[in-house]
């Protein structure tokens, strides 16, 4: 029989799923993220080039503390026919299997090998077995966004982080969501500054037709309908 590898992102779930899955599958785990923005390079990403430049395409950095991570699941890979990319089934998750993938692809350790990408929602044998029986590719589309995310915080978060640490205090974040929001509240109190109170009236009147009261108000005076500042 083929010996099938599985890489999940917590090794909580390595017992488990090897519970269900048997002695024919081998389960490592990632410990979340492999790679990360090659932010001490300085070389990242280029954020001067068009878009559809290939050099933005982000550069990465194995991150050291899961080294010995990746080196054992490169160590098992040696030895399995079948790759199960098991991350968890988000765009983080996505992007750990991806960049798996890439980390074992440029080690020329796929060659000839089957890879799938297989999710699941629940830790129950079912859920597991089902997912196992139904694999699909990657989804490039969600890898794609979880960079998008990753890129725009090293654009935005991290030229304008360190501004805040020295005006303000450090440790404080200034990232893709807190840059716009406070821009969006900047704008509104400047919006609020400026505006210039003016005096209006509105003229009420109590009447009276056949013995039935009601209240009125004037909208047209002289033939003139009557705008707020008339």
């Amino acid at each position: 029989m083929s010996k099938n590898l599985v890489i999940v992102e917590s090794p909580a779930k390595s017992k488990t799923l090897k519970k269900f899955l048997g002695h024919d599958f081998e389960i490592k785990a990632s410990f979340g993220h492999v790679r990360e923005l090659a932010l001490e390079k300085k070389n990242a990403i280029n954020p001067e080039v068009d878009f559809d430049d290939q050099d933005f395409i982000p550069n990465y950095d194995l991150i050291e503390k899961n080294v010995k991570h990746i080196e054992a699941i490169q160590k098992e890979m040696k030895k399995a026919d079948v790759l199960y990319l098991a991350t968890d089934p988000d765009r983080e998750g996505e992007a750990i299997s991806w960049h798996i993938y890439k980390i074992l692809e440029s080690k020329k350790l796929l060659k000839n090998k089957t890879v799938h990408r297989i999710v699941f929602n629940e830790i129950t044998k079912t859920a597991v077995q089902e997912a196992v029986n139904n694999p699909r590719a990657i989804s490039i589309e969600l890898v794609n966004a979880q960079q998008a995310r990753r890129v725009l915080d090293y654009i935005v978060g991290f030229k304008l982080s360190p501004l805040l640490w020295k005006k303000i205090k450090r440790g404080l974040s200034a990232g893709r969501v807190q840059s716009p929001a406070v821009r969006l509240i900047v704008e509104r109190e400047e919006e609020i500054e400026r505006f210039k109170t003016q005096e209006y009236w509105s003229i009420l009147a109590c009447l009276q037709k056949n013995s039935s009261n009601f209240k009125a108000k004037l909208v047209i005076y002289d033939g003139t309908k009557l705008e707020q500042f008339s």
